[in-house]
Order: C-alpha cells, then sequence, then structure tokens
C-alpha cells in the first residue's frame, strides 16, 4: 500500500499543479511565461508541481469572499436583454429594410404580372403595349 502511496501522491500534485497552471491566466504566471511552467512541470515530476505551487504562480487573498481572479473579471462579457441590445435593435432593422425591399420588389412584379395577364385578356398584344 506504501508502495503505490509513493507513486500516487506526486501523479495527483502534477495534476494538480498542470491544471492550475492551465487555467491560470498569463498575467498571473509569474517569474516565467505560462508554457515554461507547463514543461517544468511536465519534465520535472515532483520539482515541478512544487515549484510552480511556490512560486509560479501570482496568488492574492480575494476581497470579498470567493471571486474570480481579477483578470476574469475584467474579461467577463455582460449579457443584454434582446430589446435594449442596440446591435441586436440594429440587424433588426437592417433585416426589415431588406424584407421591405425585397416586398416592394415582389409587389412589382406580380403588377406587373396583372397588367400582363389583363393585356392578354383583352386581347391586347403585349408587344405593342411596351
Amino acid at each position: 500500500m506504501f508502495r503505490l502511496l509513493m507513486y500516487l501522491i506526486p501523479l495527483a500534485l502534477t495534476i494538480y499543479a498542470f491544471i492550475d497552471c492551465l487555467n491560470t491566466p498569463e498575467d498571473e504566471a509569474k517569474h516565467l511565461p505560462k508554457i515554461a511552467w507547463v514543461f517544468i512541470i511536465l519534465l520535472f515530476w515532483i520539482v515541478g508541481p512544487v515549484a510552480w505551487l511556490a512560486a509560479g504562480k501570482l496568488r492574492t487573498v480575494p476581497e470579498n469572499g470567493r471571486t474570480p481572479s481579477e483578470w476574469h473579471r475584467n474579461h467577463r462579457t455582460q449579457y443584454v436583454a434582446p430589446d435594449d441590445n442596440p446591435e441586436f435593435l440594429n440587424s433588426l432593422k437592417a433585416e426589415n429594410k431588406k424584407d421591405e425591399a425585397l416586398l416592394k420588389d415582389w409587389e412589382a412584379d406580380l403588377r406587373r404580372r396583372e397588367e400582363e395577364l389583363k393585356r392578354r385578356e383583352s386581347g391586347e398584344d403585349p408587344k405593342d403595349a411596351s
């Protein structure tokens, strides 16, 4: 059992440090670029994860309890209801203009066809009317 723990504890530590490194924003990685930390964690099996946990990440205490990191807070998308979103409303206006233009074209085509049918029924030659 002890032999198994000798392999499982470093493996668990490596997996934890690897995932923690991947989830850390680039600007919170200290001393080295994040990709370098990933290689250190994976190549130096016991020393790498300990080095990451000790010196690799900027660690601060959240101010008001458990909150996302500063990077996530600044890059969070703000969701707006569709009727309050100006981009969505502008896209609806543009779509309505396209639909109105298409409808006018269809109506003009329909009027032209109706006039052509009336000329045919009345016996006029469609070529003479042009």
